[in-house]
């Protein structure tokens, strides 16, 4: 078949999904299953070859991330229920004070959404930007939009994330280097995103907390909760191993045996089950929970994780159709030839995606399915790996409209409108992902 062929199977294939899950929402897990078979079909693959590249890209990619977002699912799920997010927050806000309450939060949001799902996060945390906002009679924006920020961030950039973890499975990626990266992008596009957007459209826009959504602020403070120094440290511990792996693989030679030791402790998989049992029992049975009650903590946990696992393995199907199809070659040489290096493409990609149908998570897996051959022809490997998901991330977090669900959460906590919700969370979306794009290009600079 011919290159042009395959080409214009490629973009049927983008126009199909996109129109499968914004018209006839279809769920995105189905959509890209249904696109990857059709794509091999109309490539002329055998059919029981089209059947064995589906089974093969689902696994691949399973292997890896469904241990990774269910271990971190669960972690997550034990900081949220014994209350560590509320300490964090607690804690931050005593030690900045009211008059800096803005960067209490956005460093608050930073660090509880490592583990925590984004969604969960806000939810927990909102009831001290309505104690804030009456407090000192600020717009909720004021407040609202550093936590925001700070949670946005690390839900794009840093693992153990879902959406970075996918990517970073996707295209090959090192962890280490998609935390350490994922960190230098994230700090400045938090503040810039969080206290400095956030000061601007609170003068801007003035809302008060919406009346169906009255709470005791107070009541977030009620309850016992663990200290600050255990939250923090059970928070850097797989990130910390992670990074001592990804560190010792450029100072020690292979085989030596503290390279062996930090591969096998820093690996996702060994750090994320370690941070695991740490919660289990620092958060849940030395605070009086039950072993059948942490069990059952755990369990929900994969509730939500699991449709992100599926979701990203069908975005692994959808790569491997396009690769064993030879779709993924002619697309690879002909992006290859473009002028834009692959950072830049990436995030095009990707924002492209994001824009048409609105889920982060489906722009990730789609932009990463499509970028993979350019870097098999193109050899790319190491660092470059983690600032191309630090682009791809970039470019499925910049303009969240009526599509992302995202946007409606903040509408409906803050009682905005959809104007506002533009003027203020969209922008601040579009500002997270210019700045982590930008940082992407400019180390990119160096790196290349």
């Amino acid at each position: 078949m011919s290159g042009s062929m395959l080409i214009l199977i490629a973009a049927a294939a983008i126009f199909v999904l996109l129109f499968l899950v914004i018209r006839t929402k279809l769920h995105a897990f189905v959509a890209l299953l249904l696109v990857s078979l059709l794509v091999g079909i109309a490539a002329g693959m055998p059919l029981n070859e089209v059947i064995a590249s589906v089974q093969n890209g689902m696994g691949g990619t399973l292997g890896f991330v469904a241990v990774v977002v269910g271990l971190g699912a669960m972690f997550g799920k034990m900081l949220e229920v014994s209350g560590g997010a509320e300490r964090l927050a607690q804690t931050l806000m005593k030690k900045f004070g009211e008059e800096k309450s803005q960067w209490a939060l956005g460093i608050t949001g930073f660090l509880v959404a490592i583990p925590v799902f984004f969604d969960v996060g806000f939810i927990i945390l909102v009831p001290i930007v309505y104690g804030l906002a009456k407090r000192t009679g600020k717009s909720l924006l004021h407040y609202g939009i550093p936590l925001l920020a700070g949670l946005a961030v690390t839900h794009s950039f840093i693992p153990p994330t879902p959406g970075p973890i996918a990517v970073a499975d996707l295209i090959g990626a090192d962890l280490g280097w998609v935390i350490l990266f994922g960190v230098i992008a994230g700090i400045p596009a938090m503040i810039l995103a969080g206290p400095v957007f956030g000061k601007y459209i609170g003068k801007k826009i003035h809302v008060v907390v919406p009346k169906y959504m009255e709470l005791d602020e107070d009541k977030v403070y009620d309850k016992d909760l663990p200290s600050f120094g255990l939250i923090a440290s059970i928070i850097l511990v797989p990130l910390v191993l992670i990074l001592v792996n990804t560190f010792s693989t450029v100072i020690f030679d292979e085989g030596h045996i503290v390279r062996e030791i930090t591969t096998f402790v820093g690996h996702p998989f060994v750090a994320l089950t370690i941070a695991t049992l740490l919660t289990f029992y620092f958060l849940g049975t030395k605070r009086g929970y039950t072993k059948q009650d942490v069990q059952d903590i755990a369990t929900k946990a994969l509730e939500p994780a699991g449709i992100i696992i599926l979701v990203t393995g069908a975005g692994g199907v959808f790569k491997q159709v396009l690769i064993d199809s030879g779709v993924g070659d002619v697309l690879g040489e002909m992006m290859a030839g473009s002028a834009l290096p692959p950072i830049v493409l990436a995030f095009l990609i990707a924002a492209a995606v994001r824009v048409a149908q609105g889920s982060a998570t489906v722009s990730m897996v789609t932009a990463a399915g499509l970028i993979t051959p350019l870097i098999g022809i193109m050899g790319l490997e190491g660092p470059v790996l983690g600032l191309i998901v630090i682009s791809i991330a970039s470019g499925a977090t910049v303009l969240s409209h009526v599509n992302d669900s995202g946007f409606w959460l903040v509408n409906r906590y803050f009682g905005l409108d959809v104007k506002d919700t533009l003027k203020s969370w969209t922008v601040m979306e579009t500002i997270i992902g210019l700045v982590g794009f930008a940082v992407a290009v400019i180390l990119g600079i160096f790196i290349g």
